[in-house]
């Protein structure tokens, strides 16, 4: 899988709101309501990490979960994490009380 460069990293990113580069790893922090919808949450982009074969580093705290997504085989970001923070989105967007 092809590994984008800084420059096209940063153009993705301008169509994906919350979330940065940093450190090699694409990043984004989620606030729920509680942590009953923090662990749902978790569990549903659980699922569709294990469908894509593509495993998130996350870490969480109450009410409050911290993604950080890299291709570890192409030691760096590839479209795969353009994907997965795509779909976590949708997931965490519909949990998320606007």
């Amino acid at each position: 899988m092809k590994k984008f460069d800084t420059e096209a990293i940063h153009t993705e990113l301008r169509l994906m709101p919350g979330w940065s580069f940093v450190n090699g790893f694409l990043e984004k922090h989620f606030v729920f309501v509680n942590f009953k919808e923090t662990i749902t949450a978790m569990v549903r982009i659980g699922f569709e990490a294990e469908h894509m074969n593509h495993h998130p580093d996350w870490s969480n705290v109450y009410n409050k979960l911290h993604v950080k997504l890299r291709t570890h085989d192409a030691d760096g970001i590839t479209e795969k994490d353009f994907t997965l923070a795509k779909k976590i989105d949708v997931i965490a967007n519909s949990m998320i009380k606007q």
